[in-house]
């Protein structure tokens, strides 16, 4: 997806749907690769992001003088980052698309992951590859970066977003240049930026001048763990609810998932992505074991990530202090 033809193609792909009232039978092969696939829940984080990005890209679409608002999507690993980010990225593209009229070749998204060990020139580089700017060996960054501006703005780039940025380090040398490289394109290019990262308020891409710069022109949106209470709410059971009411089994029973919500919070300690890959293995499981319904049992024979793995069988259990120590 890191090129437009990759992003378009996602963009545009049918998303995975539920079985209908009155559907045809799926069969196991298509079944099983419904639940490979399986359904994005709006969860929160989504909600708030969809709402600020199309705030931000009206309140910036005449600002001039200065780089436009951004926003920063931050949070624990496996808690729906990345889903968040690609998810309003479609709607943004899908919305151009209705309203583009026949021959407009505007390219309202770009998506760009920060490379490993990230430099001005290997970022100037991955922007350039999203949109097909050939790069040559002895190119120069600042030629990169003027073909890079001259095409995005060309095409109409109203949304950029950029993942992996917790690896930008500004406290390196060429960590510092990529940053400064990235502010400096914000001011370049008429477009909102959105950036998603690992804790990025506890990294180092908040450190310093360049950081206090970046924190002082982002909005933060925290996309951490789901609660398994929050007031009067149960957002974690919500999830489960909502992803059970979605699965193609024939032998499942209905209300079975969410009574063992406790359970479920604490094996995937409330993570969207560790749950979500939770019940989609465990249904292609119960379609190829025959049982067609997840079970408790089904579940814990099921191996996770290793963060949810650490969290809910630690390989070193906590040390006991003996008594009258």
């Amino acid at each position: 997806m890191t090129t437009f033809d990759g992003f378009a193609r996602f963009a545009h792909a049918a998303p995975p749907t539920p079985p209908q009232p009155g559907q045809a039978p799926r069969t196991p092969e298509e079944r099983l690769a419904y639940h490979s696939q399986f359904v994005t829940v709006r969860t929160p984080a989504i909600e708030s992001l969809a709402r600020q990005v199309r705030t931000l890209m009206i309140l910036g679409r005449h600002q001039q003088a200065t780089a436009r608002p951004s926003l920063i999507v931050t949070g624990p690993a496996t808690t729906g980052k990345t889903t968040a980010l690609l998810q309003v990225g479609r709607t943004c593209h899908l919305a151009h698309t209705r309203r583009a009229a026949p021959g407009d070749d505007r390219v309202p998204v770009a998506y760009v992951l920060v490379p490993p060990g990230a430099t001005a020139k290997t970022l100037a580089a991955e922007f350039a590859r999203y949109l097909g700017i050939p790069v040559a060996a002895r190119i120069t960054t600042a030629q990169i970066t003027t073909a890079v501006c001259h095409t995005y703005t060309t095409a109409g780039v109203a949304l950029v977003l950029i993942d992996e940025i917790h690896r930008l380090n500004p406290r390196t040398s060429s960590g510092a240049e990529a940053a400064d490289w990235l502010k400096d394109l914000t001011e370049r290019i008429g477009a909102t930026f959105v950036y998603a990262g690992i804790d990025v308020t506890a990294s180092a891409v908040f450190s310093g001048v360049r950081g206090a710069q970046l924190a002082g022109r982002a909005s933060l949106i925290d996309c951490g763990a789901l609660p398994a209470r929050a007031g009067h709410r149960e957002p974690f059971r919500e999830l489960i609810t909502a992803l059970e009411a979605a699965l193609d089994l024939t032998a499942h029973r209905t209300g079975s998932l969410p009574r063992l919500a406790p359970y479920l919070h604490e094996r995937t300690a409330g993570r969207i992505g560790s749950f979500s890959r939770l019940i989609r293995q465990a249904a292609i499981e119960a379609i190829c074991e025959g049982t067609e319904r997840i079970t408790k049992t089904l579940l814990d024979t099921i191996a996770l990530d290793h963060l949810a793995e650490e969290h809910y069988r630690p390989r070193t259990p906590a040390r006991r202090t003996r008594p009258g120590r």
